[in-house]
């Protein structure tokens, strides 16, 4: 992650201290954590994004438009993400080569059948919450319920995506 930003007091210059009650190494480790989760989330919005704009077939009507909901419900979530990082005292990753680093999700080449793209997002919301599953031991060590609600906002969405999903494919 990069250094810990510091905000400047304007008239000496000098850097305000962080003292929200998370000592700084734990808030780096969270952090670091959730850039995860960002990068997670990003590249699922853009598979989802991707999917909504090329699915073709029999369900196209129904497909087109639950992409798009999840696209929406993930484009919104990044800035949640992105700004709880900002509030430990890191930059949020914000480049495409900052989110191939961290994220967990393959990028899919070409145009897949329609049932494949569902079995892709299913794929796609799991791995986001194991992501964000894993960042809790951080934020639980450092005693940030302000994370600790965020990824469980951010699990229940994911989980219940990827239960609605799979059922698409029974």
């Amino acid at each position: 992650m990069a250094k810990e930003s510091s905000k400047k007091n304007g008239s000496k210059g000098s850097a305000v201290a962080i003292d929200i009650g998370i000592s700084g190494k734990d808030r780096e480790k969270i952090a670091d954590g959730l850039a995860k989760v960002l990068a997670d989330t990003y590249s699922l919005y853009l598979k989802t994004h991707n999917f909504h704009w090329n699915v073709e077939g029999p369900m196209f009507n129904t497909l087109h438009l639950m992409f798009m909901e999840q696209y929406t419900e993930l484009w919104n979530a990044l800035d949640a993400v992105a700004e709880r990082i900002r509030s430990l005292g890191y930059p949020a990753p914000g480049t495409y080569s900052q989110f191939a680093r961290l994220t967990s999700i393959e990028e899919t080449e070409g145009v897949p059948e329609a049932m494949d793209m569902v079995r892709l997002l299913v794929a796609g919301h799991e791995a986001v919450a194991r992501t964000a599953r894993a960042t809790f031991p951080a934020a639980e060590k450092g005693g940030d319920e302000s994370t600790a609600d965020l990824l469980t906002q951010r699990l229940q969405v994911h989980e219940k995506t990827a239960w609605m999903l799979r059922s698409l494919l029974k």
